[in-house]
């Protein structure tokens, strides 16, 4: 049993995680490219996560579901010109900040509520190694997608590769 109680509040409180949330991406040194990115988006993105938790929680959401968001996610990351390390930092933020929340909220008095909280603790992590998971496969679709289309990116990467392994050789 999740606690209702718990994601009722993360869910209502999805305003003030979401800020909590965009302005630690946008000063954190992890997430650079965050900083500079349109806030109304960034704003948009966190709180989809937040307002929505009880939905990407729930045992009726499969991970096909998970998988299929957030491949897409990953390679639209991309395609914007994120960093994958930054991505996947934003993510670790989201969780992070909902924590953060649930902790200062003093809703965790009793053994009771201890133990729904790591009841839900335990949903909310799998959920977001999941989303991390395949954020990074979507990313490296992107990649792979663009070398593809674009032969002059592929020559470039895997040229200065080579002559590097090239230069080395000489010198042993």
């Amino acid at each position: 049993m999740i606690s209702e109680k718990l994601v009722s509040l993360i869910e209502s409180n999805a305003d003030i995680l979401t800020k909590h949330w965009l302005g630690d991406v946008r000063e954190n040194p992890s997430t650079p490219t965050y900083h500079e990115f349109d806030e109304e988006k960034l704003y948009k993105r966190a709180h989809l996560v937040y307002s929505q938790l009880s939905h990407w929680i729930s045992r009726s959401t499969s991970k096909d579901d998970i998988k299929n968001y957030y491949n897409r996610l990953g390679q639209e990351r991309f395609e914007e010109g994120f960093a994958l390390h930054e991505v996947v930092s934003a993510l670790v933020l989201l969780k992070r900040h909902l924590w953060l929340y649930i902790l200062s909220d003093g809703q965790l008095s009793t053994a009771f509520e201890l133990y729904q909280s790591l009841e839900l603790n335990n949903r909310v992590v799998l959920f977001f190694d999941r989303a991390i998971y395949y954020t990074i496969i979507g990313y490296e679709e992107g990649v792979r997608q663009r070398i593809k289309t674009d032969k002059k990116l592929y020559k470039n990467i895997f040229g200065k590769f080579l002559d590097t392994l090239k230069r080395q050789e000489t010198k042993e």
